[in-house]
């Protein structure tokens, strides 16, 4: 196992991180903001989002979309401001929060699905992780255009996702289930033969992102690790972070620095200024979206 060091601290608590022209791009949810980082560790506010930042994406044209996981809600950062791109509520029965956007400009957008504090009031702290299990969640497929229809039904807390580099399969972490799914992606965008892409015992896959090698990476916040897995289920590497990690991606120009995103855990009071961004270098430089 090899240690991660801390580069960058003072976040409320990071999700999305996204390598982008130069810089690592992530939203700190409870300070309701969209960072870039440069190299030198110096942060730049891209935009505020009222109702919380969750996952980060780009269309074509460079526009950023960023989703608001509040209200459900997929917004769009234009030259005039921050406008709402996608209404999810049809879809998302609870928060939205990951996604991860093509190179068309479709993104594919995850949701809780219910109240997952309500939820453990009412039938116990260890009621996430055993049978019947949690109410399921639908993803969402956002168009171009802006239209909205559901990609996938069933999911265990769909969360951070990727596209291979093909463009034709789609992997996506149901952190309440312990695996990563995957999809072939049709050329309308659409989803179909899912699949348990590995299936991950004893934790809970958060953020995610992909190597060349065809390789996932994912954030285990029921740990302080972040683990590369193969297809099949079989670990590969394993990084040790200085406290719980619940996103990662491969950046700089030649995606070979693993950045690691951390925090004491998820909730505001508990982790105010305590959020940071570990990094260690890898063997394997990152592939595909995002």
């Amino acid at each position: 196992m090899r240690e991660a060091e801390v580069w960058y601290r003072g976040l409320s608590f990071g999700e999305g991180p996204r390598w982008h022209d130069g810089r690592l791009w992530l939203s700190d949810f409870y300070r309701h903001a969209v960072l870039a980082i440069d190299s030198n560790g110096n942060a730049e506010t891209i935009v505020e989002v009222p109702n919380q930042p969750s996952g980060l994406g780009w269309l074509p044209d460079g526009r950023l979309l960023v989703v608001s996981m509040l209200d459900r809600r997929l917004m769009r950062l234009d030259p005039s401001g921050l406008i709402e791109h996608a209404d999810l509520n049809g879809v998302a029965a609870f928060h939205c929060n990951d996604m991860v956007v093509d190179d068309q400009g479709r993104a594919y957008v995850g949701n809780f699905g219910f109240d997952s504090a309500a939820y453990v009031a009412e039938h116990g702290p260890d009621s996430l992780r055993t049978e019947p299990g949690p109410p399921a969640a639908r993803l969402a497929l956002v168009g171009t255009d802006g239209t909205v229809q559901v990609a996938a039904e069933g999911l265990q807390f769909p969360n951070g996702s990727v596209i291979t580099p093909d463009g034709r399969t789609l992997i996506i972490a149901e952190t309440y289930a312990g695996r990563l799914s995957a999809f072939d992606i049709a050329a309308d965008g659409t989803l179909s033969n899912r699949r348990v892409w590995a299936s991950l015992e004893g934790a809970a896959p958060d953020g995610i992102c992909l190597d060349s090698e065809g390789a996932v990476w994912f954030a285990n916040p029921r740990a302080n690790e972040c683990l590369r897995v193969s297809e099949g289920g079989a670990i590969l590497d394993q990084v040790q972070t200085s406290q719980r990690c619940f996103a990662c991606a491969l950046g700089v120009r030649d995606r070979m620095t693993l950045y690691l995103v951390t925090a004491p855990g998820s909730g505001c009071g508990a982790v105010a200024e305590q959020g940071a961004i570990e990094r260690v270098r890898v063997e394997t430089p990152g592939a595909g979206l995002p």
